[in-house]
């Protein structure tokens, strides 16, 4: 079983003391965001775990409990982005500078090992102050730092969903031209620095100047970093786009204060707040607790059998 904690909210920089709790009582608790009362409950034994996939912008508070996590496989996907208080408040309100973020990327690293961690540099969007060379700048001076510490490299263009467009309606597509500009230097750029640019539900288009297109959560990037093979049932797409291989995430939408105007997985600021007051570190969901006419149904693992792949 796979565990994504989570595309849905930064669970390491927000609820790194909900998920260790989680980790000591052995099991959480996940609703269905299209049926509320529809509730799973994934066992987090280490037996039968097979990986946990973090995806973060922050992973600066899951440092305290690196040790609680030496019984599981883990991947790490760090997102370190070029944009500014503009375009990322919350970020900037929970930490000074990006310099901390990719000295923690480094501290992971160290601990976990480079084939366990990959750089996420996306949404690329383009406009006055986010410019073509401005990005370029800043990815080579991200690969550099980075380099040695993964290698893996993630890149996409930002895509118009409806809840980007309202809260971010002044953004505009990347071209086509953009794209290829852009990916065939950011290609060269992550070579030299020892990385596979692996462009994220854009096609093959960047495939003529030597960027993995076969997908950024694949069962050959998890089975590199565990050194296993795994007997993985059929795809389940995010997206049409997508080529990646879905886990079973425990996150909540609605939910991460980091309040990225590009972001698809927040409605609007109001139900973030309302959302973090209904959040307890010791509750089995990460956002609310039991309610009355939950039904429930538990991991089908029994704990005697370590079953590879995901529970859909």
């Amino acid at each position: 079983m796979i565990i994504h904690a989570s595309m849905r909210t930064d669970i390491p920089a927000f609820y790194s003391e909900w998920f260790t709790n989680r980790i000591r009582e052995g099991y959480v608790r996940v609703r269905n965001p299209y049926d509320p009362l529809q509730v799973t409950e994934y066992s987090l034994d280490p037996e039968v775990v097979d990986l946990i996939v973090f995806c973060s912008k922050n992973p600066v508070p899951m440092l305290k409990y690196m040790d609680l996590l030496k019984s599981y496989r883990t991947y790490w996907y760090i997102t370190i982005t070029p944009y500014e208080a503009d375009i990322e408040p919350g970020l900037f309100k929970t930490i000074v500078s990006k310099r901390k973020i990719i000295e923690a990327f480094l501290q992971i690293s160290e601990i976990v090992g480079e084939e366990h961690i990959g750089w996420r540099y996306d949404p690329i969007f383009i406009d006055d102050k986010y410019t073509v060379k401005y990005h370029l700048e800043q990815f080579e001076g991200i690969s550099a730092a980075l380099q040695g510490y993964t290698k893996n490299c993630v890149i996409s263009f930002l895509d118009l969903y409806q809840k980007v467009k309202r809260n971010f309606p002044e953004v505009k597509m990347v071209s086509k031209e953009q794209r290829k500009y852009l990916g065939e230097r950011m290609t060269r750029i992550a070579t030299e620095h020892k990385m596979i640019l692996r462009p994220c539900g854009e096609g093959t288009e960047l495939a003529a100047f030597g960027a993995d297109c076969n997908g950024c959560m694949t069962q050959q990037i998890y089975e590199n970093a565990i050194h296993m093979s795994l007997d993985m049932p059929k795809k389940q797409f995010l997206r049409k786009e997508c080529a990646c291989y879905l886990g079973n995430d425990i996150g909540a939408y609605n939910s991460c204060p980091h309040m990225c105007k590009y972001c698809y997985a927040n409605y609007d600021e109001k139900s973030v707040r309302l959302n973090r007051i209904n959040h307890n570190p010791k509750s089995a969901f990460l956002i609310g607790d039991d309610m009355p006419n939950d039904k429930v149904q538990k991991s089908w693992i029994n704990g005697q059998i370590s079953l590879n792949g995901f529970f859909i």
